[in-house]
């Protein structure tokens, strides 16, 4: 029998039931593992010497972005960076057969000696059952957001959400209080995933309760956080929001802040504001104070209401892009006088990145009013 002592790396390598491939600077697959041939279908003799970019894996995003060029691919950036993925991506590989395999990702530098990377290290996991179980969860959670907005020639109402996984933890409505007023609500409810997802709907059914207090901001405010308080046990904050109402009779906009990130009003001559005032977020004290703003609105405003996922982007250094950051990036844009693009916006936000995803769920509500 043989003695420990006697294996190399490869022969660990391949009794582990994660998939792993090594490869060079260039991408170049030097080693693929039994479990990669078991989970993929390729075997190292399809693989090894060819560059993982060559129509082999073809990895993309939930969202059908194509991950093999430079700028996107995970184990590039690893080995560009010296940096690891800090937790597990999730991506979609093409096996041999031809379908769509999803894998939770993790990538790593290969360092020599010196501390020099000489390549880069790729391990993946089968996530079949758990993709199946979130694609549900993300059915029903669908069902709570998929409202109609708003339909008034005096406004128009856009709303844009990419969730930082298959589901994710905001939420957000748009609906009519009478004739002239729409309550507004965006939520962010700590951490991602299945119990994110959970507490959104228990945020829709505080919506379709409560949302006609929504005249009253801060009343809304103090019912939405004294209803959590009571069904919420936690130890931590269970959502930053803003909610407020739009009065276009008034042309006002009422608001309060829980926690979360300013409103920004934007003038059509390219001028701005940035609507702030601080409240504790939902569920941290039973006597949370919430005050209100009013802002006067103007023919040709448009208000924008965002998560902090729009500014809390570290780049390599961890250097958070903030909110001058997420400024520059809309002018960059042409916002507004350009229509907002979710994808051109998502691409640039990853430019300031050091991942292939957004680190934070992202949700946009704009308010448009035409100019007179």
């Amino acid at each position: 029998m043989d003695d420990l002592s006697t294996l190399g790396a490869s022969d660990i390598i391949d009794s582990l039931t994660e998939g792993i491939y090594v490869c060079d600077p260039e991408r170049r697959i030097v080693h693929w593992s039994r479990s990669a041939e078991r989970i993929t279908g390729w075997s190292a003799d399809d693989v090894v010497g060819r560059h993982c970019f060559d129509s082999v894996l073809c990895h993309v995003d939930k969202d059908g972005h194509q991950l093999c060029g430079k700028e996107y691919c995970p184990l590039h950036r690893a080995m560009v960076t010296g940096i690891g993925t800090p937790s597990p991506l999730l991506v979609y590989a093409l096996s041999k057969d031809g379908g769509r395999i999803p894998m939770r990702v993790s990538t790593a530098p290969i360092r020599n000696a010196s501390g020099e990377v000489i390549g880069g290290v790729e391990t993946f996991q089968d996530a079949t059952n758990e993709v199946h179980d979130l694609e549900r969860a993300k059915a029903i959670q669908g069902l709570a957001l998929a409202r109609d907005l708003p339909v008034d020639e005096r406004v128009l109402f856009l709303t844009h959400y990419i969730p930082q996984d298959v589901i994710g933890g905001d939420y957000y409505a748009v609906g009519p209080l009478d004739r002239d007023r729409y309550g507004i609500m965006l939520a962010d409810v700590t951490g991602h995933g299945i119990a994110a997802a959970l507490y959104t709907m228990h945020l829709s059914q505080l919506w379709e309760r409560c949302h006609e207090h929504l005249v009253d901001p801060m009343a809304f405010a103090s019912e939405v956080n004294a209803e959590l308080v009571t069904n919420i046990k936690s130890d931590s904050s269970f959502a930053t929001a803003v909610c407020g109402v739009l009065d276009l009779g008034r042309r006002t906009f009422r608001f309060v802040g829980a926690g979360g990130p300013p409103v920004l009003l934007m003038h059509a001559d390219g001028s701005h504001e940035l609507l702030a005032r601080p409240g504790l977020p939902f569920a941290i004290s039973a006597d949370a104070e919430y005050q209100e703003v009013h802002v006067d609105l103007r023919p040709g405003d448009h208000l924008l209401l965002f998560s902090d996922g729009a500014f809390e982007v570290p780049d390599a250094d961890g250097v958070m892009l903030g909110l001058d950051g997420f400024l520059d990036v809309l002018r960059g844009l042409g916002y507004p006088q350009r229509a907002l693009r979710m994808d051109a916006l998502e691409e640039a936000l990853l430019r300031h990145s050091n991942a292939i995803r957004l680190p934070d769920d992202l949700t946009l509500i704009e308010i448009r009013l035409p100019e007179a």
